[in-house]
């Protein structure tokens, strides 16, 4: 396959993916990700069977690191630690089926050979995986929420500044030792619509109920946060440090509304979702007499 239509960041939860392009193969397994350029020819390989994942697809821009401002050279994903691949030539005469993506419809046309007979290469327009818990993790070690494009991993930035297509974050195992601070994410609203994933573990803001392999849609402007207990809990614990153990979430946030399909609409949607909000205390009152 190629497609002519987007850049493509995909991230697999379950099964790895081998895959041949053009410049080489890639192997990425769950926790890992992989990102395929616009154009380039790429097959997948199973090896485990039957997989499951997420994939971003990106039209206006190209996925890049985002700009690290006063944090500097050190932390968040270190450009050593993207993952290219090295020329791997196929002599191979075939039935060989091309299929091409153009304008969100599908053609395809058939060669007598492999397209990977490609002997060697070079450019900056390549295929690349990296693997997220090499990601060094930025928090806060006095008090406060820190907003969450301190785990943006790649962003695909728009012509307005503080935009994006699509930031990509993760939420992977990490300390946690804010004081006077609600740890987990705060309730708010915002110009982005958030799409959330589960790879491995638990999610803090919704420890049931969002399992891995599973999404969540807040579009721009709607309320959202943590559930019941969450918050229950979040409020009236001691905030000794703790160690959000062994997870990965990860979240497509998008300055533009995402629409749902007739097949996510129609399919294994959580009709109660809202009701997770359903018995929030007002603990207001209890501070102010403190």
């Amino acid at each position: 396959m190629h497609n002519s239509d987007g850049e493509m960041l995909i991230v697999p939860q379950q099964g790895a993916l081998d895959i041949q392009t053009e410049m080489g193969w890639l192997y990425v397994e769950p926790g890992e990700i992989v990102v395929i350029p616009r154009g380039v020819h790429f097959a997948v390989n199973l090896p485990d069977g039957i997989s499951g994942g997420y994939i971003c697809e990106v039209y206006e821009s190209l996925f890049e690191l985002p700009p690290r401002g006063v944090i500097g050279a050190n932390c968040l994903a270190y450009p050593r630690d993207f993952l290219y691949p090295v020329a791997a030539y196929e002599s191979r005469e075939c039935n060989f089926t091309v299929v091409n993506k153009f304008q969100n419809q599908l053609f395809e046309c058939t060669r007598d050979h492999s397209i990977f007979n490609v002997v060697a290469w070079h450019g900056n327009n390549s295929p690349y995986k990296y693997d997220l818990d090499r990601y060094c993790v930025l928090n806060t070690v006095s008090f406060d929420h820190p907003d969450p494009s301190i785990f943006c991993v790649l962003t695909a930035p728009t012509l307005s500044p503080g935009t994006a297509v699509c930031d990509f974050v993760i939420f992977p195992t990490r300390w946690m030792v804010a004081e006077h601070t609600f740890r987990p994410p705060y309730y708010h609203r915002n110009c982005m619509s958030e799409y959330m994933g589960l790879i491995r573990g638990v999610y803090d803001a919704k420890p049931k109920g969002f399992n891995p392999g599973g999404a969540s849609l807040h579009s721009i402007n709607t309320s959202h946060g943590p559930d019941a207990n969450t918050f229950t809990n979040a409020s009236t614990c001691e905030l000794k440090p703790q160690k959000q153990p062994d997870t990965m979430a990860f979240m497509f946030e998008s300055y533009y509304f995402l629409n749902l399909t007739d097949y996510a609409k129609n399919n294994n949607v959580v009709e109660d979702y809202w009701q997770c909000w359903n018995g929030i205390q007002n603990f207001h009152n209890k501070y102010l007499e403190k």
